[in-house]
């Protein structure tokens, strides 16, 4: 892997994590989508550099609809986002300064079925960063390497399977260098077997100093590689502490009652 392909750290490793400047700051975020449906409630919580943070809860608890708001994919009615020093407002200066330091993987891969797996890395690179062509297929194919497909570079999404295009999903996010990588329960849509290999390229990406705020169920996955793992429920941030703290020693009821559903 060459240093072009190398995640940007930008803080020192060594320093650490609490003493480490906050990238990500929520203060009072609220989101309705009508008067009745109030989905995130006076959400506060601050992200460290190079911060691992698992998010659980269950289904509708807010907690794909929170990371969502943190790159403006879906806007708050009420509070404050901070990434990197940059206020989230309604200026799209921001909001692109913003998309440019978070990637994104999704449930679903949202690959493009009729460009090549190396042209779906590439596109953003290009256009975005005005990479040359050339520039951007090397680092394109590095990174197929990095996730472990590099022989399907030519081949389109549909011949490969559910977890191969995962696999491509994340390459394609870290195309763009971001800073912080953002993951919507990216195994979700998965059948089992193909699970591990993409929580596999997860665990890679734990071990380079990137920040990383991961939507998940799988616990196991959570309780490896997390720094702090938060729970949700009802649009709130119910409870939050180290793996150990929340899945061994939870404080809040709820957070109990969750658990003994799941492990």
């Amino acid at each position: 892997m060459s240093k072009e392909t190398e995640v940007l750290v930008e803080f020192d490793p060594n320093i650490p994590l609490q003493e480490r400047e906050d990238i990500i700051v929520c203060e009072g975020v609220n989101k309705w989508y009508s008067n009745e449906l109030h989905v995130l409630r006076d959400v506060d919580v601050s992200i460290k550099q190079g911060e691992i943070v698992c998010i659980l809860g269950p289904s509708g608890s807010g907690k794909s609809t929170f990371i969502r708001t943190i790159n403006a994919l879906e806007k708050i009615q009420k509070g404050q986002i901070t990434v990197d020093g940059i206020e989230l407002s309604e200026d799209n200066a921001n909001i692109d300064a913003i998309r440019k330091e978070t990637g994104m993987v999704f449930q679903s891969f949202n690959l493009f079925p009729h460009l090549t797996i190396l042209k779906n890395i590439t596109l953003s690179p290009i256009w975005v960063k005005k990479w040359p062509k050339a520039k951007a297929e090397k680092i394109a194919l590095e990174l197929l390497e990095r996730v472990g497909i590099p022989e399907q570079a030519h081949k389109y999404p549909g011949q490969l399977s559910g977890g191969q295009q995962q696999r491509v999903a994340i390459a394609r996010a870290l195309a763009m260098q971001p800073k912080i990588m953002l993951f919507d329960e990216p195994t979700s849509a998965l059948d089992p077997e193909m699970v591990k290999e993409v929580l596999d390229v997860m665990k890679e990406l734990c071990d380079t100093g990137m920040t990383m705020l991961v939507v998940t169920h799988e616990m196991s996955f959570a309780r490896e590689v997390a720094d702090r793992i938060i729970l949700f429920d009802q649009g709130e941030l119910v409870e939050m502490g180290t793996p150990t703290e929340l899945f061994d020693n939870p404080k809040h009821e709820r957070t109990k009652t969750f658990l003994s559903k799941i492990l």
